[in-house]
């Protein structure tokens, strides 16, 4: 019988070799020791669903970041697992290692907030004046919170590190030179090139859930993965299959993420949490973890029971969301391409002004504007590139970039870059696209919205960007 652990507040459990069995969807059966399913099990109490509201359009996609979690946990471990196993004695892999990045897998996203990145781009900035918080930076005092709070009985310098590696991609990592076996730091949250299990994980789970189809292959990469000079590569031949990486990533964001039904539920649901945050001091917790991880998706329902009058319009968009009374989408357009290096978000005070005299007069709480951004995780830079920057504050930037890195057989120890047109010429001369939706509000002014919406482009480019007119019908709605 497998030994359960007590997770009694003021316990001290021991990192143990006894494993506590669970069964992942993606993964399989994954086993877990004490202490780190401790920390996970404690991690679900503070997470929510994975892919925010895309459920109330995929029902399917009712994953919770502790599955997402588990499965990463499970890659990382493979991960090292296979370079310990072809170059262990060379890279000096050891237990602590493979502990530290394995716990780093399930410990990456405890920082998110309620439906996820909605709560750290939508609702925060317009809560919290110049608000620079981030789920990375969250994560770390979450981690430093759940092991304090739960006397967990763990190696210092593996917490440390666990944390490096958490925020490893984001603007909180460490200098390149203060770190030891820097490769392993390309795991769990890749910021040399993205390419990391945590994207393995979420593309193909995201995808079976919402039935779009994946011809990915993590497998492939996780096979001929090496690491050269402190850094993990990849064998010439798989170029095409990182390509598949960030295209299928992409695509989950045009199709699934960003779908105009999940971003016009995302537009209600953050409306309603600003409506309740002076009452309910929402965006208060997240400064204090003892707070923050009682706060969750559930935040939604507490504001539907809840009697207070101060509620009634958060409480009607909840409903509003029940009854599928949705903002009603107007048109979008995709910003022309040359025009995408100074773009600025448009807003509803921008679609107002371009109102001609006549019909209904629109006010700004009447439109709603999506600014939605498709890259391959590297904005408007090929995302196979990695750029080398001088720390902020310095007198002068420069960027410089490298190639994908690659080896060209087992027996090789040079690694070296792959231009793009060495592969193909049907690869992309550009690496995002950003898309402007408007919707109204009220679908009675959907008409005058959306001639506005047309002024405004005509105002910005001169023409028309958007492919088609809005339908009739839909501007004839009441």
């Amino acid at each position: 019988m497998v030994p359960q652990l007590d997770p009694t507040i003021g316990s001290s459990p021991q990192l143990s070799p006894e494993l506590d069995p669970m069964a992942e969807s993606r993964c399989g059966y994954v086993t877990l020791n004490n202490l780190v399913s401790y920390l996970g099990k404690k991690k679900r109490e503070a997470i929510g669903v994975n892919g925010g509201v895309t459920h109330l359009v995929y029902p399917g996609a009712v994953h919770s970041r502790f599955e997402h979690s588990l499965g990463v946990y499970w890659l990382a471990g493979a991960a090292i697992q296979k370079l310990k196993q072809n170059q262990g004695l060379e890279l000096g892999i050891d237990n602590f290692d493979i502990q530290t990045v394995k716990l780093a897998g399930l410990l990456h996203d405890v920082g998110h907030g309620p439906f996820s990145h909605l709560f750290e781009r939508e609702f925060l900035p317009r809560v919290v004046s110049g608000c620079k918080w981030s789920h990375e930076q969250m994560s770390l005092k979450m981690v430093d919170h759940i092991v304090d709070e739960h006397h967990i009985d763990v190696d210092f310098e593996m917490i440390k590190k666990v944390k490096e590696m958490i925020v490893a991609s984001s603007e909180l990592t460490l200098p390149k030179g203060t770190r030891e076996k820097h490769f392993l730091y390309d795991i769990v949250a890749n910021g040399r090139n993205g390419i990391d299990v945590d994207k393995f994980d979420y593309i193909v789970r995201d995808s079976r859930a919402c039935g779009l189809g994946c011809n990915f292959e993590f497998q492939r990469l996780m096979e001929t993965m090496r690491v050269l000079d402190d850094e993990i590569c990849y064998r010439a031949k798989e170029y095409l299959t990182v390509h598949k990486l960030f295209y299928t990533r992409a695509d989950l964001y045009r199709t699934i993420y960003t779908h105009p039904k999940v971003k016009a539920i995302e537009l209600m649901v953050v409306d309603a949490l600003l409506k309740a945050n002076d009452f309910l001091e929402i965006s208060s917790s997240i400064e204090d973890p003892s707070d923050y991880w009682k706060l969750d998706d559930s935040i939604i329902k507490t504001i539907e029971i809840a009697p207070n009058q101060e509620l009634k319009e958060s409480r009607d968009l909840i409903l509003r969301i029940r009854r599928r009374n949705l903002y009603q989408f107007c048109n979008e357009y995709t910003v022309p391409k040359e025009n995408l290096e100074h773009f600025k978000d448009v807003t509803p005070q921008d679609i107002v002004c371009s109102q001609k005299n006549g019909g209904a007069i629109l006010k700004e709480e009447d439109v709603a504007v999506s600014n939605v951004r498709i890259d391959l995780a590297r904005g408007r830079h090929n995302p196979l590139e990695s750029s080398s920057r001088l720390p902020v504050g310095s007198t002068f930037q420069c960027t410089t970039f490298y190639i994908f890195i690659s080896f060209q057989d087992y027996e090789s120890k040079e690694k070296f870059p792959i231009p793009d047109n060495r592969i193909s010429h049907l690869l992309p001369a550009c690496y995002q696209d950003m898309i402007v939706r408007v919707y109204s509000k009220k679908p009675e002014l959907v008409g005058a919205i959306s001639e506005a919406f047309e002024n405004f482009q005509l105002k910005t480019y001169g023409i028309k960007a958007q492919v088609h007119e809005t339908p009739e019908k839909k501007k004839r709605r009441l």
